[in-house]
């Protein structure tokens, strides 16, 4: 595995990637055993069932979260640092959802070294 990921040099405006996980009922119980977010709209099928998701649904940062893999381990990848992230939440993540989380270089700082 390299050390790092493309330098600064190396990127250019359009750069995309992309990870694709389907999320499953374990992610799920593991992301709240980690965070503490027992929430049981996201671990008690009988409770979710009562919500307007009619069924459990995954936690919106186990999902934000995806982002992080690509930009640490794709684009910019290994020694980039994550500083901002802005979400607007669309639609529930079920279990056994398929989700992608896609980044695409939009601007590039030479001056400051960041990259959004």
């Amino acid at each position: 595995m390299s050390q790092h990921g493309y330098y600064l040099e190396d990127l250019t405006i359009g750069m995309t990637s992309s990870y694709e996980k389907t999320i499953s009922g374990e992610d799920i119980t593991t992301f709240a055993a980690v965070t503490g977010d027992t929430n049981p709209v996201h671990l008690d099928e009988a409770y979710a069932a009562t919500t307007m998701f009619k069924a459990r649904i995954a936690h919106g940062m186990l999902s934000a979260g995806l982002i992080s893999t690509v930009l640490g381990t794709q684009l910019p990848g290994p020694g980039c640092i994550y500083l901002d992230q802005q979400i607007k939440f669309r639609a529930p993540v079920y279990i056994n959802d398929t989700v992608v989380a896609t980044v695409t270089v939009e601007e590039i700082d030479p001056r400051r070294r960041r990259v959004s």
